[in-house]
């Protein structure tokens, strides 16, 4: 057992107590847990009576007495404890406070552990944060441990930018960790993105392990993060977090395989940075029959392998097959999560459904079955509700839903209720509070992502220039924690300000489509705009935000105003290529300005210009509006001939 503080003599009286806190070392060891606790007792009632250690070290080995299973007791019980020394003149049964604090520092990073084992990050690294921020005065070896959890929390809550600059301060300050091996120049990796699921190399793979801050009275056995088992040592679970580290700032370094699956695993993380997809999945291929041979295959393992290799088929748009293994990781998820209350901490660490459910619904997005996609996201909306872009993947959902269910048939309109419609609702009214794909639950979904956007946006952090960088390297070193991180989509990557604008883009155009569907015309006008305003606003979003705009003019009986945006000239501007390779049915210049046309010859019609609509529907050849302009064709004659009746 690793410990902070060895047992040691502080008095001669102290001799038999000494002698009680070695046999009870001895037998936590080797897992005499009952006997452990007698002789915690036995110093008890002679008068050791420490609150502070002998409560902390009661709770942890009754927590490995149990298996390691009632984690949520030791947890309320840690959280009673005090979280500072006691002052000067208080009773502390004979220990030191050089001691008390040492227990103190144990029961904190136990309590970080936990709530890292159940995935709540943040509460971890606020619990871990005084640790960190006194990480200097701590033993090498406590250090390590705090160190270790740390990057891990870093790594696991996206915030890369921060997980380098602490590196460089635990490499240059504290000397925890060496330079990672770089390759020569010509092996630089390609700029690339990462996956957004977690890689096999930061997965634990053993069960929780034991360190002990050990005062005057008693050994102290404290939870050990189970990342720091991965590699056997502390110095070798930082190495391995250090590469992982770099891999994701995409940072050129050289990983040396030492046969076990976690350096491996890092491996084809490596090769998807790089965008070398074929050989990702060799990897995650070669580790699954490596562990199949070797018998050493487990849940997790098989949960990590099938989740990334989904992610890799997800990324070169294999969609059906990325579902299969997104499907087959939850399975073996499932196995995980069976029974998580009595599971072990890294057992409940392992289990990853909200983010394979996350992926899985993003292919099925891609696969066009909606509500499929819609059910899954309902998933992880309930962790990452901060998240705009789950959002707005939720929104699109009902958008695709709705619109498939308009193809059956079961929404037919014809041309008279839409232009006799200006001040209708054609949907009948749903509870936006009940979570259906319906166009009011997008609607919701669409006010968040909106909200988080703009918010994420007026906060975004501009990382400084290369220069200025090299100029402040020291001051940054012992500054790390200034660091920030755009890290505003997790489990996804840290977002771009491009990629953040574009996903604004997208949100106002969504909105906006919306809005026109439920008849709220002022709102869809509203978003119109902001889409047309908005920075490096594609030509495919440019001649959205015209159409939409020019609809909400027409249904708000403005159509003079509407003909300014449906104007035809403005289309033989935009981007073939654009156009071409979106995921929709306008794939060419000619269909976008059949389009348009169209929707100008209706504009025409609301303000009784006949002919000069009647000319336009002429103009119009391709199949994507040949039966709706027959039909406004069909109107305009009925129109025409009733008015000719009249007069």
């Amino acid at each position: 057992m690793d410990t902070a503080d060895s047992p040691t003599k502080t008095q001669d009286s102290d001799d038999e107590n000494y002698n009680l806190l070695c046999q009870a070392h001895e037998q936590f060891n080797n897992c005499e847990y009952d006997r452990c606790l007698e002789l915690l007792q036995q110093l008890e009632t002679k008068g050791e009576s420490s609150a502070l250690i002998l409560r902390h070290n009661r709770a942890v080995v009754n927590y490995y007495k149990s298996g390691c299973v009632k984690h949520q007791t030791l947890l309320q019980e840690l959280e009673q404890l005090p979280d500072a020394k006691p002052a000067p003149g208080e009773p502390n049964g004979g220990i030191s406070l050089k001691h008390a604090g040492s227990a103190i520092t144990v029961a904190r990073y136990n309590k970080a552990v936990i709530y890292y084992h159940r995935h709540m990050y943040g509460t971890a690294l606020e619990r871990l944060a005084p640790l960190v921020a006194r990480l200097e005065a701590l033993e090498k070896q406590m250090a390590a441990l705090v160190a270790t959890l740390q990057l891990q929390l870093l790594l696991a809550t996206n915030q890369l930018n921060r997980a380098e600059a602490f590196l460089d301060y635990l490499q240059y300050k504290l000397n925890l960790v060496a330079s990672a091996p770089s390759p020569s120049p010509s092996g630089s990796p390609d700029e690339a993105t990462t996956t957004a699921a977690a890689a096999a190399a930061a997965a634990s793979a053993s069960g929780s392990g034991a360190a002990a801050s050990t005062g005057v009275a008693t050994a102290t056995p404290a939870l050990e993060n189970s990342v720091t088992r991965v590699a056997g040592e502390s110095g070798s679970s930082l190495q391995l977090l250090q590469l992982l580290t770099h891999v994701l700032n995409r940072k050129p370094v050289v990983i040396t395989e030492d046969g076990t699956p976690q350096f491996a695993a890092l491996k084809a993380q490596q090769y998807y940075i790089m965008k070398d997809f074929q050989m990702a999945a060799k990897q995650l291929m070669r580790i699954n029959d490596e562990c199949t041979q070797a018998g050493t295959v487990t849940p997790q393992l098989s949960t990590c392998i099938a989740n990334n290799m989904g992610v890799i088929h997800l990324r070169v748009r294999h969609y059906a097959i990325a579902a299969k293994f997104f499907q087959n990781a939850l399975r073996f998820d499932q196995q995980l999560a069976a029974n998580l209350r009595q599971s072990t901490l890294q057992t409940m660490s392992s289990a990853s459904s909200c983010e394979i459910m996350y992926n899985l619904g993003i292919a099925m997005l891609h696969l066009r079955r909606p509500k499929e996609a819609f059910h899954c996201l309902l998933v992880p909306v309930k962790q990452y509700h901060s998240n705009p872009r789950l959002w707005f993947r939720m929104a699109e959902a009902c958008i695709m839903e709705h619109e498939a269910q308009k193809l059956l048939g079961k929404e037919r309109h014809t041309i008279e209720n839409v232009m006799n419609s200006l001040g209708s609702k054609p949907y009948g009214a749903h509870s936006t509070a009940v979570p259906e794909p319906t166009l009011e639950f997008a609607a919701l979904c669409l006010r968040s992502a909106l909200t988080l956007t703009l918010q994420y946006k007026a906060n975004f952090f501009m990382a400084s220039s290369p220069e200025e960088s090299l100029d402040q390297k020291d001051s940054a070193q012992q500054l790390w924690s200034q660091q920030q991180d755009n890290n505003f989509c997790n489990p996804s990557k840290p977002i771009s300000l491009e990629s953040l604008e574009n996903m604004l883009a997208a949100i106002y155009a969504a909105h906006s489509f919306v809005s026109l569907r439920l008849g709220d015309h002022v709102t869809a006008l509203e978003m119109a705009k902001q889409l047309l305003q908005s920075e490096r606003l594609s030509d495919a979003h440019k001649l959205l935000g015209h159409m939409y705009a020019g609809e909400a003019l027409m249904m708000l009986d403005r159509s003079g105003e509407a003909r300014d945006h449906l104007e035809p000239t403005f289309v033989t501007t935009l981007n073939a290529l654009d156009l071409e390779t979106r995921d929709w049915q306008l794939k060419s210049l000619d269909a976008a300005q059949n389009v348009v046309r169209y929707n100008l010859a209706v504009a025409l019609a609301l303000q009784n210009d006949f002919q000069a609509a009647k000319s336009l529907l002429l103009t119009l050849t391709h199949p994507i509006v040949s039966k709706k302009a027959l039909i406004l064709h069909r109107y305009i004659e009925l129109k025409i001939s009733t008015s000719s009746t009249l007069s």
